[in-house]
């Protein structure tokens, strides 16, 4: 009875406080290893817990942090204070480390009132693996990912019903759209998965000070830095279609003398899931970093580039092409219409290959305790373009059946044999190609004669762009901080065609060019990258056009924020001037003032703002809004490739509010939006392709819904996350569509567009994800998602909605994807400091057949010819409901991949 009496006296408290290291975290659990016993931290982040024996350690858990153990002791009856403990991020929060400068504009979480999602470096790449890097995103809410024609880095990405050149792309706060058509070319920043610490995805407007196209939202990649930790790490995976990729990367972190450099490169090559899709792909990345002793001063230099080449599947089949070349009725899901082989060998006339390296400079300036200054100023140098097939034999295009073998693929070598004067056999007649002046003269032409031939060639897209952006980041007092800006870019597009190989052709004789007309060429020249970055292409001959399209950009941009304990507010303004200028040595005499144009200047804007408020602890709310005055593309100033400035340009003008709630805990994070977006005057060309143009006005479309994302960690080893959003995405009134000749007149009257009501087409209106990951054994993990797509619409072109009575927008099959994964750490050393990571993942594991997207809007109850007889439906050309004739990509079957990586 004295020794139990006196046990149950011989305890005391245990106090601290629970933090991220910038704020408290409340409600935190708090338990004694081995016990029941536990509490949890209050609103500040404080707690006490009752210890029943002197010594133990305590176990601390917060959703989205690192597990913390801390070893404690007491005396009888006595109180130890532990102090401040700082919980260490491990989800979807962005490290202090890599948001220095105050021109990366990261969302804050209860803070900064937008809807955000974030993945970081862990997560990328250990589920990527094959996949595309737009794909990790697709279990975030209002996110459409697909791979489109299916060649690597082709994949592409819809926010809220926005495709790409809506949604505003950085790289560390510098914008990398491009300048002429805001277009995103995924292959050329491959290599990014392997350098990106976080990838946060901003939907909507978003809280980018710049003045950019964020319509849709905002994806902000944050890259490495140089001041990492110390380390380093080796990597190889392997997949199915011959999948490889290596990977070696290292960091000095900062050493005394306030240095730091950080490395990575990688190769990637494969076979591709879809038929004459070879790849073969570089990384490289280099960081070099220097901070004073007082920190006041802090340099950052990048320079990081891939180099890469694709073969690809531009051309969507139709459904029964699939089916043609499929088997018991089933389409082949990987057949490409592009392909064939010459000698044995994989010969594709849609090969993408480009090198685009960018190098930037950082230089945060911290002048006292409430003032900073933030600069980077960046260039990127493109070289490279994408391939395609010109010219005919007997009338027949590179990918007309009558060249096509049994498989479907293209016969290369009976192109080469015709175009090198062998007798052939074209759809059952034998023809042999006739000579022009002593050879076998290729040309664009496509007509029916006994001379012409087909011949690979490429239109080079390279560029040279130069930017720079200043923030000056001023706290005001207390609760205000005030933000200014300055924004310039310059950019220079290079446009031209060149030909890539005469396939067994003498030479190639080109007309276009009004300068220098009738000129008989004979350069070939590779479709793949040129490893030097400042490669001029001078030297090569052009043809069909050559024309330059310039871009500058001046902007000016402000933020005023207010914060305290629970509320934070800001209201933001940019105004932009772009300007665009032509340059065409093709069309125009040297003499005509057309040859190089001035520069044509549009003025536009945004205004947003926000606030976030938080109730307590645990919940929160915000509301935020905004306007953008957005100017046009560059084809809508110069529209049809001509040098004559559109008349009726006019900027599409972006409304949108957002509202939003937060439910934070312990156990579950729960984020819930709603949002209204309605996009007015946009300005669509469609290009004749007899000369002139169809230019579509008064296009608008709403876009409203609601989205929920929950992530939950239910206990120390078994974790979920689940995701649901429903949008309603339509065109709303009517527009017109008007014709203009190459000289912008007009020609005829207008023609009424009835497109009030018809949904946007290309992306999935309602997702759902559902996920989990469970720690069987120790650093032995399994993971599983779920992916289900539904209210999935064909794309649509505006100008076919002439009449008032119309279907709409086809809707696609719905369909579900699991994807599934196993991890291994192993730790390894004297001091088990070093780990091998071992990483499975099975993408489409129930191996659906499924159709990702339709270029074409052709319904089942549509006539198969003309205006009466048959229909599809009637006449069974459907697949799953599905008009047959409609041009589709298929998504990949069952792939997997399986990688090695020692983290030292």
């Amino acid at each position: 009875m004295l020794l139990v009496f006196s046990t149950v006296f011989s305890q005391g408290k245990v106090t601290g406080t629970i933090t991220d290291g910038q704020g408290a975290l409340p409600r935190a659990k708090v338990a004694i290893k081995g016990t029941t016993t536990g509490s949890s931290s209050d609103i500040d982040g404080k707690f006490s817990v009752d210890a029943t024996a002197n010594s133990g350690e305590l176990v601390i858990t917060y959703l989205g942090f690192e597990t913390k153990t801390v070893k404690f002791s007491v005396s009888n009856g006595g109180t130890t204070n532990l102090g401040t403990i700082i919980l260490t991020s491990d989800s979807n929060q962005l490290e202090e480390i890599v948001v220095k400068s105050s021109v990366i504009d990261v969302a804050k979480d209860r803070k900064t009132p937008v809807a955000v999602s974030t993945i970081k470096a862990a997560e990328i790449q250990e589920k990527l693996g094959t996949q595309e890097f737009p794909e990790i995103l697709k279990n975030t809410p209002s996110v459409y990912a697909t791979k489109s024609g299916g060649g690597f880095g082709d994949s592409r990405i819809t926010i809220r019903g926005f495709d790409q050149k809506n949604i505003a792309v950085l790289i560390n706060g510098v914008p990398v759209n491009d300048m002429e058509n805001s277009a995103v070319y995924w292959s050329n920043w491959a290599g990014l998965s392997d350098v990106t610490s976080a990838l946060q995805v901003q939907r909507g407007l978003g809280s980018s000070k710049l003045a950019i196209s964020s319509v849709g939202g905002t994806i902000n990649m944050v890259t490495r830095a140089s001041d990492m930790k110390e380390g380093g790490a080796i990597s190889s995976g392997f997949g199915n279609a011959n999948y490889l990729k290596t990977q070696a990367s290292f960091s000095t972190g900062k050493m005394k003398n306030g240095l730091s450099a950080s490395i990575l490169l990688s190769s990637t090559s494969g076979d591709g899931y879809v038929d004459g899709t070879e790849f073969r792909a570089q990384n490289y990345y280099f960081a070099l970093g220097y901070s004073t002793p007082n920190n006041r001063h802090d340099f950052q230099f990048t320079f990081t580039g891939a180099p890469q080449w694709h073969n690809q599947r531009s051309a969507a089949p139709t459904i029964a092409q699939y089916i043609k070349y499929g088997s018991n009725g089933e389409p082949d899901i990987r057949y490409n219409s592009d392909w064939g082989t010459l000698g044995g060998q994989e010969y594709s006339f849609r090969t993408n290959f480009y090198h685009k390296p960018v190098a930037s400079f950082n230089y945060d300036f911290k002048i006292n305790e409430t003032t900073k200054l933030s600069t980077v100023v960046y260039g990127s140098w493109g070289r490279g373009g994408g391939s395609n097939g010109t010219g005919a034999i007997r009338g027949n295009r590179f990918f007309a059946d009558n060249l096509k073998e049994l498989d479907g693929t293209i016969d290369i070598d009976k192109i080469v044999a015709y175009n090198s004067g062998q007798p052939v056999d074209i759809a059952g007649t034998t023809y042999t190609r006739s000579l022009v002046s002593g050879g076998y003269q290729n040309a664009a032409s496509t007509s029916n004669n006994a001379t012409n031939g087909i011949s690979k060639i490429a239109s080079i897209n390279s560029h040279n762009w130069y930017g720079g952006v200043i923030n000056l980041n001023k706290k005001l007092n207390e609760n205000f901080t005030l933000d200014f800006g300055l924004d310039a870019r310059a950019y220079k597009g290079i446009h031209y065609q060149n030909v890539v190989d005469l396939l067994g052709g003498s030479n190639f004789i080109d007309k276009t060019d009004i300068n220098n007309p009738s000129r008989v060429l004979y350069g070939q020249y590779a479709s793949k990258p040129n490893g030097n970055p400042f490669f001029n292409s001078d030297y090569q001959e052009k043809i069909n056009y050559r024309n330059d399209g310039l871009v500058r950009w001046h902007g000016a941009f402000t933020q005023l924020e207010y914060s305290n304990e629970n509320l934070t507010a800001f209201v933001q303004g940019a105004i932009s001037q772009q300007g665009f200028k032509r340059n065409d040595y093709f069309v125009y005499l040297k003499t005509d003032p057309l040859y190089s144009t001035n520069y044509e200047n549009i003025l536009g804007g945004n205004v947003k703002g926000g606030v976030n408020y938080n109730i307590n602890g645990n919940h929160n709310v915000f509301i935020n809004s905004g306007f953008y005055s957005k100017q046009p593309f560059f084809t809508a100033v110069y529209p049809n490739n001509r040098s004559v400035v559109n008349p009726t340009i006019k900027n599409e003008k972006i409304t949108a509010v957002e509202a939003g709630y937060g439910f934070r805990s312990s156990i579950v994070n729960v984020n819930v939006n709603l949002y209204h977006t309605t996009w007015k005057d946009r300005y669509i060309i469609n290009t004749i392709s007899a000369g002139g143009y169809y230019a579509l006005e008064g296009v608008n479309e709403t876009h409203s819904g609601a989205e929920l994302e929950v992530n939950a960690k239910i206990t120390n080893k078994f974790k979920a996350n689940a995701m649901f959003s429903i949008g309603d995405w339509k065109y709303n009134g009517n527009g017109t569509s008007t014709q203009f000749d190459n000289s912008n007149v007009q020609v005829g009257t207008s023609t009424d567009l009835f497109l009030d009501n018809v949904k946007v087409g290309d992306a999935a209106q309602l997702t759902a994800s559902v996920g989990a990951s469970y720690e069987v054994l120790e650093r032995v993990t399994v993971d599983a998602n779920y992916n289900y797509n539904n209210k999935l619409y064909a794309a649509i072109d505006p100008s076919k909605f002439s009449n008032a009575v119309n279907k709409g927008s086809l809707e696609l099959p719905s369909y579900g994807l699991m994807d599934a994964g196993f991890s291994y750490k192993m730790l390894v050393g004297k001091n088990k400091q070093n780990s091998v990571n071992f990483r499975l993942n099975v993408n489409n594991v129930l191996d659906e057949t499924y159709i990702a997207e339709s270029r074409t809007n052709i319904f089942a109850s549509d006539f198969v010819s003309g205006t009466s007889g048959p229909t599809y439906a009637s006449s069974g050309k459907t697949y799953n409901g599905v008009a047959n004739a409609n041009q589709v990509y298929f998504g990949f079957g069952r792939t997997w991949n399986f990688s090695i990586r020692y983290n030292f």
